[in-house]
């Protein structure tokens, strides 16, 4: 069994990102959820409340950029 190359399409011809590549942005979004988490539980620690909701803000970005990784 021969492959004709005529026929081959690459990921790049088709416009498909490569799978490393989405699973770099998937990693990078549970990254950041799990900075946002942290950064929550500090400030409720020193009693930050400033802090706390910016750390909840980054936290809501990066669940809404999971979800919209995983869902592609």
């Amino acid at each position: 069994m021969s492959i004709d190359k005529n026929k081959v399409q690459t990921q790049e011809e088709t416009g498909e990102p490569a799978p490393v590549d989405q699973v770099e942005e998937r990693v990078e979004a549970e990254m950041e959820l799990i900075e946002g988490r942290a950064k929550e539980r500090v400030a409720q620690g020193m009693q930050d409340k400033k802090l706390e909701e910016e750390a909840h803000r980054e936290e809501e970005d990066a669940l809404k950029k999971l979800h919209e990784k995983t869902t592609d």
